[in-house]
């Protein structure tokens, strides 16, 4: 007996032309988000990323200078879920997900590191290097941090390190359960 076969027409859309279609979907979330956070009045919100995913999921990030709660994101969500359905932006059926950056999340932009300013920080380096210490300062070109340096057969010391942002690949926020 034959394998059974089931044949599914499916539309062929081309590499470029579907990467195109996700950025534009994403720009287009972005945009919206942006009116939602001006119209709320919250200039301490910011967007840390969207990413519209194969499988239909639609992730928006978001976080504030001081925290953001649960009340921003489902005004965020009602907002772009609304506007989305209305300029029909996305032909395929989706789940939109908004909340904040997890605490596993890389931070991407100056701003989380302002606010995680005295917190441990796990730094992977374009090198290959990773890097651990307290984050004490950042400007747009570096980051500064008290790290712990042990020199065989001596006691470790704190050293400030001041760390060129083209050199990190990631940056993590440590919790400490102490």
């Amino acid at each position: 007996m034959p394998p059974l076969l089931v044949y599914q027409s499916i539309p062929v859309v081309p590499i470029a032309a579907a990467k195109k279609g996700k950025m534009n979907i994403e720009k287009r979330v972005a945009e919206l988000v942006e009116e939602k956070i001006t119209e709320i009045g919250r200039p301490d919100l910011f967007l840390v990323d969207v990413k519209m995913h194969s499988n239909g999921k639609l992730i928006i990030l978001l976080d504030g200078d001081k925290g953001i709660g649960i009340s921003d994101c489902a005004a965020v969500s009602r907002y772009v879920g609304f506007r989305l359905e209305e300029e029909n932006t996305i032909d395929t059926a989706y789940n939109l997900e908004v909340s904040s950056p997890g605490i596993d999340t890389p931070l991407t932009q100056l701003r989380q590191y302002v606010k995680n300013i005295g917190r441990e920080l796990a730094i992977k380096m374009a090198d290959g290097g990773k890097r651990e210490g307290k984050l004490t300062s950042i400007t747009e070109d570096a980051v500064v941090i008290e790290e712990k340096v042990k020199q065989k057969g001596k006691k470790a010391e704190i050293i400030e390190s001041v760390i060129p942002i083209n050199q990190i690949t990631e940056t993590k926020v440590l919790i400490s359960f102490k």
